[in-house]
C-alpha cells in the first residue's frame, strides 16, 4: 500500500469512527432511527407503513431523504471545491454537528442536521487504493472483509487484503461505544466532539492535499 493508501486508509477510519459516534448519539436522542444507518431506517419506514403508524413513518423516510440531500450537497461541495474538496467538505459537516450541538432544536430537527452531516461525508473519499471504504455505514466492508478472508484460505490472496475492512468495522464499533458514552455525560453537547474531529480533519486534509498538489 502506497503512503497515500495509508494515508486515505487513516481518514477513512477516523471519519468511520466519527460516523459511529454521531450515529450512536442520533439513535439515542432519535429513539430507535439513525442518522447514517440508512438501511435501518428504510426498514423502520417500512415497519411503520405496515402498522400504519404514519408519524413514525414519516420521521423515518424523512431522515432518508435528508441523508440523500446531504449526499447531493456533499457531491456538489466536492465539486465546486474540486482539489479543497475534503476540507471543504469537512467543514460543513463541523459546522452542521456544531449547530445540532449548540442550538436548542427539537429532536427531529437535530436528528435532520445530524442526517445531513453524514449524508456529505460520504462524498469526501470512495476508495483508499483497492480498499472500498464507505464513511458513514458498514455492511460493505464486513462483506469484502469475509471475502477477502475466504480468498485468504483458499489461497487466492493475501490475508493482508482483509485487515483494512475489519480496522474500518473496528472504527466504527470504537465511535458508537464512544458516543454513547459522550451522550450519557453530555447529552446533545456530546456533538460538538465530532464537530470539532472533523474541524481538525479538515485542517488536517487541507495540508495533506497542499502537500500532494492535489
Amino acid at each position: 500500500m502506497s503512503p497515500e493508501d495509508r494515508d486515505d486508509l487513516t481518514l477513512a477510519i477516523f471519519l468511520i469512527a466519527l460516523a459511529g459516534f454521531v450515529d450512536a448519539v442520533g439513535f439515542l436522542i432519535l429513539g430507535s432511527l439513525f442518522v447514517s444507518f440508512m438501511s435501518g431506517n428504510s426498514t423502520q419506514f417500512a415497519i411503520r407503513i405496515g402498522h400504519e403508524f404514519w408519524a413514525g413513518a414519516a420521521a423515518a423516510g424523512g431522515l432518508v431523504g435528508l441523508f440523500v440531500f446531504g449526499v447531493v450537497v456533499g457531491r456538489l461541495t466536492a465539486t465546486g471545491a474540486k482539489m479543497w474538496r475534503r476540507p471543504a467538505i469537512l467543514v460543513l459537516e463541523a459546522v452542521l454537528l456544531g449547530l445540532a450541538a449548540w442550538v436548542h432544536l427539537p429532536a427531529l430537527a437535530s436528528g435532520a442536521l445530524m442526517a445531513v452531516a453524514m449524508g456529505a461525508q460520504n462524498a469526501i473519499l470512495h476508495a483508499a487504493g483497492r480498499t472500498t471504504t464507505g464513511l458513514t455505514y458498514i455492511t460493505g466492508s464486513l462483506v469484502n472483509f469475509s471475502e477477502a478472508l475466504a480468498d485468504a484460505v483458499t489461497g487466492v490472496g493475501p490475508a493482508s487484503a482483509s485487515w483494512p475492512y475489519l480496522l474500518l468495522w473496528v472504527g466504527m464499533v470504537a465511535g458508537g461505544v464512544t458516543g454513547a458514552v459522550a451522550y450519557g455525560a453530555l447529552g446533545v453537547r456530546a456533538l460538538m466532539l465530532p464537530a470539532l474531529a472533523a474541524a481538525m480533519l479538515a485542517a488536517a486534509t487541507a495540508a495533506i492535499g497542499a502537500r500532494r498538489g492535489e
